[in-house]
């Protein structure tokens, strides 16, 4: 599975809807590519219905290849040119976000973490109303957790959890400093200044030719 990130960094709610906008946009290629995209983890955006930043699964059944090739056309600056939908008259027009590949953790062993099976939430039909195959993995010394439903066996969501916990620990020990929040603020800016890699235009949000 290929891991990668979309996130709006500290952009406004509008770079939050564009994030939204190209998770659809990235679920259509995927479908027309053979890959299966999948939200890991989320964070939602002030407006609901939008993300502040999500973590997705890309996988395809023939060759990782085709994932990786996938991913790799979402990484770097993305902009997204259009009217603000909830400031009407704001002059700003061109919404930043980014897209970054994350390798995948060695996941943490069975031995130090404690699962507990749950019933998803979210849209998803009878499935999600009547199995139990979500999981939350919570980390036994640090009570760090992570819920998982993405996958439909709760033996597949218990592994990707553990994987999860894996990064999710390793980003709490490098910790959350002043400064780390600094260099959050600089990468957003930098989104900014640098050239974008894909370019979509207006409320449909279509890619530039």
């Amino acid at each position: 599975m290929i891991l990668l990130q979309l996130t709006a960094n500290t952009g406004p709610a509008e770079c939050c809807l564009a994030v939204r906008h190209a998770l659809a946009a990235l679920m259509r290629e995927g479908a027309k590519a053979g890959v299966k995209v999948e939200v890991l983890e989320e964070e939602p955006g002030a407006v609901p219905g939008t993300y502040s930043s999500l973590l997705l699964g890309l996988a395809s059944k023939e060759e990782n290849r085709m994932a990786l090739g996938l991913a790799q056309n979402w990484c770097g600056t993305l902009v997204w040119i259009c009217d603000s939908p909830y400031r009407p008259g704001h002059k700003r027009k061109n919404w930043f976000i980014g897209g970054a590949l994350h390798e995948a953790p060695e996941p943490l062993p069975d031995s130090e973490i404690r699962f507990e099976a749950m019933r998803a939430s979210g849209p998803g039909g009878q499935h999600v109303n009547k199995t139990s195959s979500a999981v939350r993995a919570t980390h036994i010394a640090s009570g760090l957790s992570v819920k998982v439903q993405a996958q439909r066996s709760q033996l597949a969501n218990k592994r990707l959890a553990a994987v999860l916990l894996a990064g999710k620990l390793a980003e709490a020990q490098a910790g959350r400093s002043k400064a780390a929040q600094a260099a959050l603020r600089a990468q957003h800016s930098q989104v900014e200044r640098g050239s974008a890699r894909r370019t979509f235009v207006g409320k449909s949000f279509i890619e530039a030719g």
